[in-house]
């Protein structure tokens, strides 16, 4: 056997070639869901009037003492400014259509409060008045006082009480874009009160509440152009406790509202002096 016959029979080395690795496997990634945008929201609790019993049951003996209108602050908590815990009446002229604060009384009162250490968002912000008949809607008057005294207040409210027990609260605001908003009105229970003190409430009411006649024989002029009535009686406008713009308010009203208040004026003779009878009409 030659050499070329044993090369050929002879195994060869094999060169072994390495391997290119397995390409990697891209793994996916799961794809993010997109979130939505949460936003924050808080709701504060709605503002509610809230009334001491006390405070609640002096006012309602002032509303019931007489058939006029009453007018008074309200002297509310330290932490709460919405909760009235005194009614406080100022000396004024009332009558079933008006009331006048007496200036000096008012700033007697303003000064007393803050001598007792109180802020001017506690008995100088809200408005107590009542109403003799049964809606507590605001009138004109009503509306123009508010604005006039209350307007260069950050905050005030309004508040009036008819004889029936409807109730109207309106808080005003006079700041930034300003605005208006009626809030419910409670009686609160919760906290605790004192006791009824109708002896110092009477008291109080005599020496504050001063109620004029409303008697239409003292301004028949306006009454007798307006009401297609001569009353024959001489005017004497000085005697007068109706707001001056009365009869542009009952000018205002609509037809059924003014024919009611003349109807429940007719079945009152006591509000037209010596008079047995009134009869009108209304056009």
């Amino acid at each position: 056997m030659n050499k070329s016959t044993m090369k050929a029979q002879s195994p060869q080395a094999t060169a072994i070639q390495p391997t290119a690795p397995p390409a990697k496997l891209e793994q996916k990634q799961p794809q993010k869901q997109s979130q939505p945008t949460r936003r924050l929201t808080v709701q504060w609790p709605a503002p509610v009037l809230r009334f001491s019993p006390t405070a609640w049951a002096k006012l309602l003996y002032f509303r019931d003492r007489q058939e006029t209108e009453i007018g008074g602050f309200a002297v509310t908590a330290a932490e709460d400014l919405l909760r009235v815990e005194e009614f406080v009446a100022v000396k004024q002229d009332v009558s079933v259509a008006s009331v006048s604060f007496d200036d000096q009384a008012v700033a007697d009162f303003f000064e007393a409060q803050v001598d007792a250490g109180r802020k001017p968002e506690r008995f100088a912000r809200i408005w107590l008045h009542t109403h003799p008949g049964g809606s507590p809607q605001p009138s004109a008057t009503d509306e123009e006082t508010f604005a006039r005294v209350f307007g260069a207040c950050q905050w005030a409210l309004m508040f009036v009480l008819a004889q029936g027990g409807k109730t109207y609260a309106r808080m005003r605001f006079n700041v930034g874009p300003g605005g208006n908003i009626v809030i419910p009105v409670e009686v609160d229970f919760a906290a605790s009160f004192g006791p009824s003190q109708r002896d110092a409430w009477e008291a109080e009411y005599k020496a504050n509440i001063s109620a004029g006649r409303w008697s239409l024989l003292d301004a028949r002029e306006d009454f007798g152009r307006d009401l297609g009535r001569d009353f024959g009686a001489p005017s004497d406008l000085t005697r007068r406790s109706i707001p001056d713009d009365w009869m542009e308010e009952l000018e205002a009203m609509e037809p059924a509202e003014r024919q009611l208040i003349m109807d429940e004026l007719a079945g009152r003779p006591d509000l037209w002096g010596d008079r047995e009878e009134v009869s009108y009409e209304y056009f």
